[in-house]
């Protein structure tokens, strides 16, 4: 159910913690784009989400994202653990996502890439012998 694991870091300047992170990860950031106030960027295993102190405020105590093959097979698995769905499934830049507290309350983003999306940085660096990190 589970395709990939970021590794979510809150910035207040994307470009400047993406020039650090793209310089260790020797390679350009896979993902860039704006989405409501956030600047987003994600290079190997590490996703930046950048804006103002009051914009991060909401998602402060989140983690992930945490992409996944079906949206709504999560929601239900989740729901069966006991978890508490806080933002419902909703259309994002890259497909679909939620959040979700779960049981213990640790709460988590949980997103369903495009297909075009899973095949080029998933699938196709599968093929390759490359591992998630390496994008």
């Amino acid at each position: 159910m589970i395709l990939k694991t970021y590794a979510r870091l809150f910035s207040a300047d994307c470009d400047a913690t993406l020039a650090t992170l793209e310089r260790l990860h020797g390679r350009k950031a896979h993902l860039r784009f704006r989405f409501g106030e956030w600047d987003l960027a994600g290079v190997g295993d590490m996703f930046i989400v950048a804006g103002t102190e009051q914009s991060l405020a909401p998602i402060r105590d989140s983690h992930g994202p945490v992409i996944v093959r079906d949206i709504e097979a999560i929601e239900a698995e989740l729901l069966a653990c006991g978890a508490t769905i806080t933002q419902p499934i909703v259309d994002v830049p890259t497909g679909r996502m939620l959040y979700a507290r779960h049981a213990d309350g640790l709460h988590v983003e949980y997103v369903e890439w495009t297909d075009e999306l899973v095949e080029r940085f998933i699938r196709e660096p599968q093929r390759a012998g490359r591992l998630s990190s390496e994008l």
